[in-house]
């Protein structure tokens, strides 16, 4: 069976500061820009880093480091065995990546490399053959800087893939919302990027800390939480967190014992305050405030039972993170911090029936 193309998306990259990088991953033809200018230069189609990746400066000098590399992360929409990666440089005549390398793995697997460093060419298709390996996600290491105007994968779908779960958060009941001001988390539920523009849950700049319940139409066993920054670039949040509460659990009387944003000094100390933003409002506005670390801590009393107690969030960004073993749970509480905005936000695991 010859190689077929294996639809994908963008699902990271380290920086785009010139271009909209989720170009790169569609396989039609990359547009032809030249003579377009925007406020940061010329216009290309697909994915362009900033300058000097390599270098920094060193006292008076400047050192460079060899390893260093941007990256781009294409996420395929079904499991697949990938033979081929072709990658473009249309358009950029001087200002290509110039090496790559190619890197696989499955959900939840380790990065295996495929291709060692090959050289790209200025505006030229290059078809790649790389060492056939089953992947979910496929890694270009793009040794240091530069651009790629579309990234094209090719192989062999794996025979009976298991079907993408199910959003459990599709049919939950939402509540307790601390800020909706310009989305709601509802708008994140649905978010699957069918927009080229910010849409979701954002909060407003002056929250700190937000946090939204979700009731699910039955108890389920709770495996990973996907929450997607998708086009938000310059606002997503920094955290989130993810608690649950098992079926039976009364929402308001746990929500009084739940939780809570806390302030740790590098002296051992911490505040605890009953209104946290309101809190951190007054501590702008105290020029002899301390430095201190925002932490979430759930009180040992607390009903609420942990499944992530922390997530790192990136800008533009798909995050699967796996979550704590537990019982089933009827309603899961979920945080982050301190605002910002999130595109799509999803909860897979499985429902549990009913006794």
């Amino acid at each position: 069976m010859s190689a077929v193309h294996l639809p994908a998306f963008m699902a990271a990259y380290s920086d785009s500061g010139f271009t909209n990088p989720h170009e790169a991953a569609r396989p039609d033809a990359p547009e032809d820009r030249r003579g377009q200018f925007t406020h940061i230069g010329a216009r290309f189609w697909g994915f362009e880093t900033a300058r000097h990746r390599g270098h920094r400066v060193h006292g008076t000098r400047v050192r460079f480091e060899p390893s260093a590399h941007n990256e781009l992360v294409l996420r395929l929409a079904a499991p697949g065995r990938v033979e081929r990666v072709e990658i473009s440089t249309a358009f950029f005549t001087g200002n290509q990546v110039p090496i790559v390398a190619i890197d696989v793995r499955m959900d939840d697997g380790d990065w295996c490399c495929v291709l060692e460093r090959a050289a790209l060419a200025p505006d030229r298709d290059h078809a790649l053959d790389v060492t056939p390996a089953d992947a979910r996600e496929v890694r270009i290491r793009c040794y240091q800087e530069g651009g790629i105007a579309r990234v094209n994968l090719f192989g062999t779908p794996l025979p009976n893939p298991a079907p993408d779960p199910i959003n459990l958060l599709a049919t939950a009941a939402i509540s307790h919302v601390s800020n909706e001001h310009y989305g709601n988390p509802a708008m994140a539920v649905r978010g699957v990027r069918n927009e080229d523009h910010m849409i979701g849950w954002e909060s407003a700049r002056t929250g700190f800390g937000e946090r939204a319940l979700f009731s699910l139409a039955s108890p389920a066993r709770c495996r990973h939480l996907v929450v997607d920054t998708y086009l938000h670039r310059l606002n997503p949040p920094l955290s989130c967190h993810l608690f649950g509460l098992p079926k039976g659990a009364d929402p308001d009387q746990a929500l009084a014992r739940g939780p809570r944003w806390t302030a740790r000094y590098d002296d051992g100390t911490q505040e605890v305050p009953d209104d946290f933003a309101a809190w951190m409002h007054e501590r702008l506005a105290d020029p002899g405030s301390s430095a201190f670390d925002v932490e979430l801590v759930n009180p040992h009393d607390s009903p609420f039972v942990p499944l992530l107690d922390f997530g790192a969030l990136a800008p533009d960004r798909w995050h699967r993170f796996a979550l704590a073993e537990a019982d089933p749970m009827a309603h899961l509480l979920f945080m982050f911090y301190p605002n910002g905005g999130i595109h799509g936000l999803a909860l897979e695991g499985e429902p549990q029936s009913s006794p």
